[in-house]
């Protein structure tokens, strides 16, 4: 998932090099820290939060396809 994450990220924002994607694994949760350059966080926040939105819900797919609960944080 950490991956699945930092592809989408890399493809919205303006410096794909600054995308930092990082997992902690927990027994049933898995919380997934997303950080971009400054700059950038309104193209992975999206209007009204659809993009960040958007996001949680591919992750929260791929979490239910292996039984676990997943949380992305935008930092």
């Amino acid at each position: 998932m950490e991956e699945l994450v930092k592809f989408i990220a890399q493809s919205l924002v303006d410096n794909p090099d600054q995308v930092e994607v990082k997992e902690i694994q927990g027994e049933q949760t898995v919380i997934i820290e997303l950080r971009v350059a400054p700059e950038d966080m309104g193209k992975v926040i999206g209007k009204q939060g659809r993009i960040a939105k958007a996001i949680r819900t591919v992750v929260k797919a791929a979490a239910t396809k292996e039984k676990k609960r997943a949380v992305v944080e935008i930092l």
